[in-house]
């Protein structure tokens, strides 16, 4: 069961991290798993990219346009720019939670409408979902635990036990943070009713 992720999002949101979570979490899966990032310019708030893809034999990390069964964005905006990566049967999981890059807050382009943004990644996908967890990353006194709680809302919907999720996550996570990042990854999987 070939499976392929795509991770975006801007510096400073810890996509890294969460592509490295879900690369390893494939592997204590069973699969061969392979990742590759690329990182914008910027340090904070650049695009932030990670290709993840697991398989029984994977040769390369990097997914093929219209490849990607699983686009998990930390921003809308950076999901839009992903969008011919997706399969027409693809999942898209989006933080409803707009950062508008260094071109919109100086007035020389717009951020598109969420109209727009909707209506392009539900008609590139097979399902769409749009949660605003930054917001539900807050409630729980953290939002630095995004990354966590998106990885939380993924993985209700792949057929792999919690357990597995959460030992990738004590080993990634330091351990005065653990119990928040623990606390996200469940309130994560159950924003996701399948």
């Amino acid at each position: 069961m070939d499976r392929n992720f795509l991770v975006v999002g801007v510096g400073g949101q810890g996509t890294i991290l969460a592509g490295d979570i879900l690369a390893e979490v494939g592997m204590s899966a069973g699969f061969d798993a392979k990742k590759s990032d690329i990182l914008g310019l910027a340090i904070r708030s650049g695009s932030v990219v990670s290709h993840i893809r697991w398989g029984r034999e994977v040769h390369s990390p990097m997914s093929m346009l219209g490849q990607v069964d699983y686009l998990l964005a930390f921003e809308p905006l950076e999901s839009l720019r992903m969008v011919q990566y997706l399969k027409p049967d693809s999942t898209v999981i989006v933080n409803d939670y707009p950062i508008p890059p260094v071109g919109v807050t100086t007035g020389q382009m717009e951020y598109p409408g969420r109209e727009q943004i909707d209506g392009t990644l539900k008609a590139a996908s097979g399902r769409y979902y749009k949660i605003n967890v930054t917001e539900k990353a807050s409630q729980l006194g953290n939002v630095k635990v995004v990354n966590i709680m998106l990885l939380g809302v993924l993985s209700g919907l792949l057929d792999l036990a919690p357990a597995v999720w959460e030992r990738t996550i004590e080993k990634y996570v330091p351990s005065k943070l653990l119990e928040v990042n623990r606390r996200a990854f469940r309130a994560g999987r159950e924003l996701i009713v399948e």
